[in-house]
This record gives structure tokens, sequence and C-alpha cells, in this order.
């Protein structure tokens, strides 16, 4: 039955659950050289792993329609090709293409949308997955045969990457994107925790962040906390922050969400690179009660001024096809019952 879910087009519209993407692997139609990890496979959405070569490029770009990525890595565009069999550093100022190890081969009624994992956005590495033929980012149409890329764009830490990194992910829908709820997210700069500690804002000029050492690097040694005695907190231009909301989260286990931005009017900052929420996040029967959303912001061209409570940001909801075998946090994560939190590359 759950066969049948994926590949008829009169069952109901949805996000794929862990056992319908299980289903996608098993049927050939997501495939790579090396056999998938089982850890890459989340409740509403499967993680993708950089492969062996990035390209130093000169620009980002879109291929267009009719173009594929090969067609368009020339001279005009790639500076040089990078080995990272033995990992390299990519450095921050520069823009990168990586090929990531899975190729898909969708049914003609699914779709997918690509987004960087929450590590990634805390760490302020940009990213956006590529397809041939793609006139946008991140999105990935119906029946879509090829390959996938990824953009990376360090703004703030240097990175040392290796095959097989895991910086974005990727979820698959059946039917048209349907929002069917919004929450407003908003900052809090009281604090969550007793320490008077209401944020952190990056060290530039910092060390090089090991993506494959989890917990292998000292906070302080690339972070300096925050406080906000006043409520008020004032954003640099070009500052990078990781921040919390005011609000704890919820995610049913029928729903997944994802965080977008409430209003690009609204001040000189930007709130949020990764905005997938799986079903489970935030609910009791996870381990989750009391999570917040963690916001990772960059200020803008001048000097921006927040308060307390003041909204940056949406969560918007949409059903899933069916409810996951597994909700978020069931067995184990980093991010379930956070407050305000670092990437797990940091530890205390």
């Amino acid at each position: 039955m759950r066969k049948k879910s994926i590949s008829n087009p009169a069952v109901k519209s949805g996000i794929l659950p862990k056992q319908s993407i299980e289903v996608l692997l098993k049927d050939k139609y997501i495939t790579a050289p090396t056999a998938l990890e089982i850890d890459q496979i989340q409740p509403a959405s499967l993680d993708l792993r950089l492969g062996n070569t990035a390209y130093r490029l000169r620009a980002s770009f879109l291929p267009g329609a009719g173009r594929s990525i090969k067609d368009c890595l020339d001279d005009n565009l790639v500076m040089h090709k990078i080995d990272l069999s033995s990992g390299a550093v990519l450095e921050t100022g520069c823009v990168y293409l990586v090929p990531l190890q899975e190729y898909l081969n969708l049914p003609k009624h699914i779709s997918a949308h690509a987004n960087p994992k929450s590590s990634t956005g805390r760490l302020d590495v940009f990213t956006r997955v590529i397809s041939d033929c793609a006139e946008q980012f991140e999105a990935i149409p119906c029946g879509y045969k090829g390959p996938l890329y990824v953009e990376i764009a360090p703004r703030t830490f240097s990175v040392l990457a290796r095959p097989g990194d895991k910086l974005v992910q990727i979820r698959f829908r059946r039917g048209a994107e349907k929002i069917i709820n919004s929450q407003t997210v908003s900052i809090d700069l009281q604090g969550v925790g007793n320490d008077g500690i209401i944020g952190w804002r990056a060290r530039r000029h910092s060390g090089v962040v090991d993506l494959s050492k989890v917990a292998g690097h000292k906070a302080l040694d690339f972070w300096e906390p925050l406080s906000a005695p006043n409520g008020l907190l004032i954003l640099d231009p070009n500052e990078f922050y990781i921040l919390a909301s005011k609000e704890a989260v919820q995610i049913p286990a029928n729903q997944a969400a994802e965080m977008a931005p409430i209003a690009p009017e609204i001040g000189e900052f930007r709130a949020h690179y990764a905005g997938f929420f799986d079903p489970g996040f935030g609910i009791s029967e996870a381990g989750g009660a009391g999570s917040r959303a963690v916001l990772e912001v960059r200020g803008r061209d001048v000097p921006f001024m927040l308060r307390h409570g003041q909204a940056v940001a949406k969560l918007e909801f949409e059903k899933m096809l069916e409810v996951p075998d597994n909700l978020y946090g069931q067995n184990g994560s980093h991010y379930q019952a956070q407050g305000l939190r670092l990437s797990k590359h940091f530890t205390d």
C-alpha cells in the first residue's frame, strides 16, 4: 500500500515520510555509487552526501532550461578543480560547486525541495542545491532524472570538507505545495537559561571547522556570548548571530514545517538559512517538550536594533502523506529539546 501511495496519482498529496523514502531507494528512484548510511533517512527528508570533487567558481549560476550543469562548467566559470578525497578547506568568500553522491530518477508525480541542514546554517555556510536545467535553486521538478549538485559559500568560518559530509537535505512531495497553517516566530532577548546569554556572535578570523568532528571545537574559540539586559540587541552589519525563538515550537506527527522569512521589509537582517522541521520536533512524546527554534541571523547594510519579542520569521506547516515510522528525536538528536544551541560541531 505504501508503494502504491508513491506511484498512484490518485493518492492524496503531501510530504513523503521515512518509509516512503525507503521505497524510493528500494525501487531505484534514488541511487548512489556507495550504499546509503542509515542516519541519512530522516522522518521527512533525506540527507545528501558530498562527492569527491569541488569546483571553485567565479560566480554562482543557474544552468537554465535545456542545459546540464556539466554544460556550464567551462573555463569561463570554473577557476580550478579540488580533490576532496583527503579533505580540503573551502574558504570564506569563495563559491564552490560539489557534485552530490545521490542521483534521482523520480516518478512523474513526485517533486523534491532541498534545504541546508541545521548544522550547516548554524555554521553560516550558505548552500543551495542545483539540478540540471534548473531555473531556480533548491527545487527539483516532478519526474526529474539526473544528478544533483550543491553550491557552497562559507560566509564566516572556513570549513574542512570530505566526501560523504552532509550539508544539505531533500524532501519529496506528492502533488502541489499546500500550506495548511503558519506560526509566527519572534526573538527571545531575555534568555532561555540562567546564564544571561541570549545569543552568540561569530568571531571573525577563527580557525577552520572540520565538518566531520562532532563536539570537536571549543565554542569560545569561534563564538562570543551575548547579553541584552534591556531586551535590546543591535545587529552589526555583516555579522552573524545565533539567537533563539521566544516561542516553543511543536511539529505534529502528521505534519512537516519549514521556516520562511516573515517579510523582507521588516528590517536590515536575514533570519534563518536552514528551514526544515521534521514531524515530532518539540513534542513531548518524542522527548522535545519546550524546544525552541534556533535562528541564524545576519545583519545587512546598516546597524539594526532588535527588541525582545520582535517577529522575525514564520513556520509554514504542510501535511505529511502519512505519519513517519519514527518521529524526530526518537532515535536521538542534538537539536531535540533545544533552547539556544550552537551547531553539533561545538562544545562548551
